[in-house]
């Protein structure tokens, strides 16, 4: 592992007016365990440690700290410390890489369509800025799309980019990854969280469904191989017809006695 006050030193992970000091550093810490600079087993410094490292308060480091443990990034153990988590339960299907939608359902025999809801740049959000790192006074490029598979409505998705990774996003027409990867940019990898959710009114509609019927609720943040996040996206998957599905491995370590 590099020196630690290279690592955490804010002139490497802080950008005045890119997010909350506590959400860089999550991104940075992402990023660094991404790229094998924070390898399995790597110990993180204690909290005051950090903290005076990093130039933050305990309380950005603790609130950056959690997100990633709730990531599965990292693990604390009672007594020792924080430690990058070595993965245990492997995702063998296509959902654990990080394909588009196009791709998956093209893997799968059918047909994939988009039909795009809406398209143009807008104010950032303050999810946007976080997700993004994004200035209050920038733009951001956004479009919703409906995804259906062999004419039957899957998933809407929400789509937003740094205007620099997609400057029209009126352009696209097929694959937005396609579309990203021919512009010379594309996520080498993503953090991705799955929850339940219950379908408004006008998105049951979209989806042939009722309004409040559950569904599956991806969130996705996309970064570059510099660990740069540029995409945020939120998704919609029918339920009932689309399946989120993941092997799982025993550890290989010997089982406890007694």
């Amino acid at each position: 592992m590099p020196r630690q006050d290279l690592l955490f030193h804010p002139d490497t992970w802080f950008r005045e007016g890119h997010g909350p000091r506590y959400e860089q550093l999550y991104r940075h810490l992402v990023s660094a365990i991404a790229d094998g600079t924070l390898r399995p087993e790597t110990q993180i410094p204690p909290e005051r440690e950090l903290a005076e490292l990093a130039q933050v308060s305990r309380v950005t480091v603790r609130k950056a700290v959690a997100q990633l443990v709730e990531d599965g990034q990292l693990e604390q153990r009672r007594g020792a410390g924080t430690f990058v988590k070595v993965p245990k339960a492997r995702l063998d299907n296509s959902r654990s890489t990080l394909v588009s939608f196009t791709d998956y359902m093209r893997q799968r025999g059918k047909v994939p369509t988009s039909r795009i809801l809406s398209a143009g740049l807008h104010a950032p959000t303050p999810a946007e800025q976080q997700a993004l790192g994004l200035m209050a006074s920038g733009r951001v490029a956004r479009i919703e799309r409906l995804r259906s598979a062999d004419g039957v409505p899957m998933a809407l998705e929400y789509s937003s980019w740094p205007t620099d990774i997609l400057p029209d996003p009126e352009a696209v027409k097929g694959s937005l990854y396609d579309h990203i990867r021919a512009l010379g940019h594309v996520p080498t990898h993503a953090v991705q969280r799955v929850s339940a959710a219950n379908l408004k009114v006008s998105e049951a509609q979209l989806l042939h469904m009722e309004a409040g019927q559950a569904v599956l609720r991806i969130d996705r943040t996309g970064y570059l191989a510099s660990g740069r996040p540029v995409e945020f996206t939120r998704g919609l998957y029918r339920s009932d017809i689309y399946d989120f599905i993941a092997e799982l491995r025993l550890d290989a370590s010997p089982a406890p006695q007694g």
